[in-house]
């Protein structure tokens, strides 16, 4: 009802703080569309009041201070009864208007001021916005950037406080996205030709490097401030084609704006200073009893000529009636609509259920500005079809539209939607852009912006000292080390079984080295392994067959048999050296070795200490050979080999060998090894070995004259030396190679010295076997004999062979020749 707010001192009013006369003309619309509805406020008019700020913070400060001020031109009327102003467009102005009102408490809601410091409650409680928050455009600006990898920018803005604060959050927040600023410049409000100079010179400097690179266009980005500011299509088209920018919300349509804003009449403009003046500018005219005082235009104003009153909008193209870009417009009409919904809330109170003390609820018709933020801040409607809601700061939820500015194919300019931002999607999902539609200022595709390119997977961003951010250096990942991201500032180290590929993008299982059965390597010493094992068995099967022949048994047949047996086993020792690891074949294989090969040793030791023995013993009485005996044979080759054995039961129970893997000496490799536990029993075991090979060579060196039918001192000295120059050369090479060739040589000095035993000894006697069998007979054998006897003076009888003496010389089981005391010496 008109007279219960006519009780209030006339009309609920609105102050507009700015006087663009689009503003003007959307918020009347607006309050007259409200005013018209059934549904909202059905029982309260809107009143208004627009005053001009004339963005200028003294003059906005003057009217505020000057409610009954009647001025009419850059002044405004606030009255007490105002319970709400909208405005003001300038963040500057709306601060200033903010700290003016605080003991008041009057809500203030812009439609276009987006400093992000208004966001702060705490110094602006009143506050409250349709217009986003530059916090949000900033953060949308970084994310276009980065979105096609301009990391090398220039940052341009005017002399001001709100230019450097919005400025400052920008570099900022695009530093995490790798951008950084190839040069930051702040030009006056009013540009003298020094500034500019200082400007041009910046640009040009960094035109200069771009030609460098042969880019011969400029991508511009756009804030929300200049995104579609048409003026400057005008002036710079050729220059800013392709532009990108961020503009606020576009509403598609308001229905009825533009026959609103079209309405006007010379009869309706005569009482307001700001329609009379927009009036006079555009149609160059000047009213009769107009209430305008100046003139902005070209010429004296006085001598304009009167308007003829036949003046129509719709013959002329005005800012003012052109509804294509309803952006601020649109913020304008939601803030209408954000203060009528408030009441609204207000009305439909339940009193007792109120959000004021005990329940009240403010009258509407009576009520408190500071009652009014309440439900200001709680509001959330619907405005052509668009849901409007507020965080906790007061702040619109953010959304943007990316335009381009696009040059048709008849030269004109058109502003074209391509992408969006909206600050409620899912952090990544924000920013859509539809690159297809974007026209370029050089090419089809964006231009590269970057100091440095960027660090391709497999290596990491060194910064270069004194240098922004994105000036760096690609650094290859050390050894060890991936990064399988762009721009990776930081290089991650692969697990232990694990190294990197050839890119050092990706992490891959290290290669297992041991030494395989299935490699060649491993084929062949199994081979040679499983072969002198055969060779050994079948020279063993022919000494047998012959075992009743002079020649096997004049050779000590049962430590023959013996040695050829520990020979086989010493081959086949091998064997345990190929394949995987395991803790319990690491354990066998060590001992396995040295006790074999001590074995192989003992038994030569025995059979040279025998040879010599016999041979030096041969005077008749000599009890030498008694302690030479059969037994007295085997007990001294299991003794020898005893001695090895204690060293290995040592070794297993204190450090026993054990499987390992190890990544130190290839990182590449993961190499299966055996660990000897304790090297001191290791080189014990080699040393016994080395102890029983010099003094089986020191026996076989002084028997080496001996005769040869049945002396093998000779044969057993070539294989010590054999044996030695194989574990001589073996020591160095082992200790210098690591992984499968550490094994492959000590198999290799096995198989060698088992070979080097095995032909020395034996080939010569099989070649007499089966080749020579006349040389294999007791009257061969006897005149090695004789020879004997002539080197250590011991003369036989004269006569035949097969005399009775030398038929009484025979052989003993063992193979020695028993010496009968019957024999006659020359010298006896």
């Amino acid at each position: 009802m008109m007279s219960q707010i006519l009780c209030l001192g006339g009309p609920l009013r609105f102050v507009c703080a700015n006087g663009d006369i689009c503003v003007k003309g959307t918020m009347t619309f607006a309050i007259k569309e409200i005013n018209q509805r059934s549904d909202l406020l059905p029982q309260l008019k809107l009143g208004y009041h627009i005053r001009d700020s004339c963005d200028d913070i003294p003059v906005a400060l003057r009217a505020l201070l000057s409610f009954n001020s009647s001025n009419l031109g850059c002044a405004a009327v606030y009255r007490t009864v105002s319970p709400v102003i909208i405005g003001d467009a300038s963040s500057g102005i709306s601060m200033a208007l903010l700290r003016s009102l605080g003991s008041f408490r009057i809500p203030l809601v812009s439609y276009f001021a987006s400093c992000s410091c208004l966001s702060d409650q705490r110094e602006f409680p009143t506050f409250m916005r349709t217009m986003p928050s530059d916090a949000f455009q900033i953060r949308a600006l970084a994310r276009l950037v980065s979105y096609f990898g301009w990391t090398w920018v220039g940052v341009i803005g005017v002399e001001s406080d709100y230019a450097r604060f919005a400025i400052q959050l920008f570099l900022q927040e695009s530093v995490q996205y790798g951008v950084c600023a190839a040069y930051t410049h702040f030009y006056p409000v009013t540009l003298s030709q020094q500034a500019l100079d200082k400007l041009l010179n910046v640009i040009q400097g960094i035109l200069k490097e771009i030609g460098r690179w042969n880019i011969t266009g400029l991508q511009w980005i756009a804030s929300e401030a200049w995104a579609t500011a048409t003026l400057l299509w005008e002036k710079f088209g050729d220059l800013l084609t392709g532009t990108l920018g961020f503009a606020i919300r576009r509403a598609d349509v308001i229905p009825g704006l533009e026959e609103h804003l079209t309405s006007l009449r010379p009869s309706d403009i005569h009482k307001s200073g700001f329609l009379a003046e927009f009036w006079e500018e555009t149609f160059n005219c000047r009213l009769n009893g107009s209430v305008n005082s100046h003139s902005h235009g070209v010429g004296n104003y006085l001598d304009r000529l009167p308007c003829k009153g036949t003046e129509s909008l719709d013959d002329v193209y005005s800012p003012y009636s052109d509804v294509t870009q309803l952006r601020v417009s649109y913020n304008v009409y939601k803030a209408v609509y954000l203060v009528a919904h408030a009441l609204q809330d207000m009305s439909d109170c339940k009193g007792g259920k109120g959000p004021f003390s005990n329940g009240t609820c403010a009258d509407p018709k009576h009520f408190k500005p500071w009652q009014l933020i309440h439900y200001l801040r709680r509001a959330n409607f619907s405005a052509l079809g668009e849901e409007v809601n507020f965080d906790q700061n007061g702040d619109p939820i953010a959304y943007y539209d990316l335009v381009n500015w696009q040059r048709s194919p008849d030269g004109s300019l058109h502003l074209v939607k391509v992408g969006f931002y909206d600050a409620s999607s899912p952090a990544g999902y924000s920013l859509v852009i539809n690159d297809s539609v974007i026209q370029w200022p050089v090419g089809k595709q964006a231009s590269r912006s970057v100091c440095s390119d960027s660090c391709p997977p497999g290596s990491r961003v060194a910064r270069r000292k004194g240098e922004p951010i994105c000036c760096f250096d690609c650094v290859p990942c050390a050894e060890g080390e991936v990064s399988n991201e762009t721009d990776s500032l930081e290089c991650t180290r692969c697990s232990e079984d694990t190294w990197p590929n050839r890119a050092r993008d990706l992490c891959i299982p290290k290669t297992i080295e041991y030494l395989s059965y299935h490699e060649l390597m491993g084929i062949m010493l199994c081979v040679v392994s499983v072969l002198g094992a055969c060779i050994s068995l079948s020279i063993l099967a022919i000494f047998f067959m012959y075992k009743d022949t002079p020649l096997v048994r004049a050779n000590n047949m049962e430590l023959s048999f013996l040695l050829l047996v520990f020979l086989a086993v010493c081959f086949l020792v091998g064997l345990l050296f190929i394949g995987e690891p395991s803790d319990w074949l690491c354990r066998i294989r060590y001992p396995a070795f040295g006790i074999s090969v001590a074995l192989c040793i003992s038994c030569l030791l025995a059979k040279t200490a025998v040879v010599l023995m016999a041979f030096r013993s041969t005077l008749p009485g000599s009890n030498v050979m008694k302690w030479f005996g059969p037994n007295q044979q085997r007990a001294s080759v299991f003794l020898g080999t005893a001695v090895q054995v204690i060293i290995c039961l040592i070794w297993l129970l204190t450090s026993p060998p054990h499987a390992n893997s190890n990544t130190d000496y290839h990182s590449a490799t993961i190499i299966m090894e055996c660990v000897t536990g304790s090297e001191v029993c290791f080189w014990c075991v080699l040393g016994y070995i080395g102890i029983l090979a010099c003094m089986c060579f020191l026996m076989a060196f002084l028997a080496r004259k001996l005769p040869d039918n049945f002396n093998e001192a000779k044969f057993i000295t070539f294989s010590m030396l054999i044996f030695f120059a194989v574990w001589i050369t073996f020591i160095p090479v082992y200790v210098s190679t690591a992984g499968k060739y550490t094994v492959a040589v000590h198999i290799f000095a096995i198989l060698a010295s088992a070979f080097g035993l095995l032909f020395c000894i034996f080939a010569p006697k099989c070649y007499i076997i089966i080749l020579k069998p006349e040389k294999n007979s007791k009257k061969h054998i006897m005149q090695s004999y004789s020879e004997l006897s002539r080197r250590t003076d011991i003369c036989w009888n004269e006569g035949d062979p097969d005399s009775t003496e030398y038929q009484h010389a025979e052989c003993d089981k063992f193979g020695f020749i028993k010496v009968i005391r019957q024999l006659s010496c020359k010298k006896c």
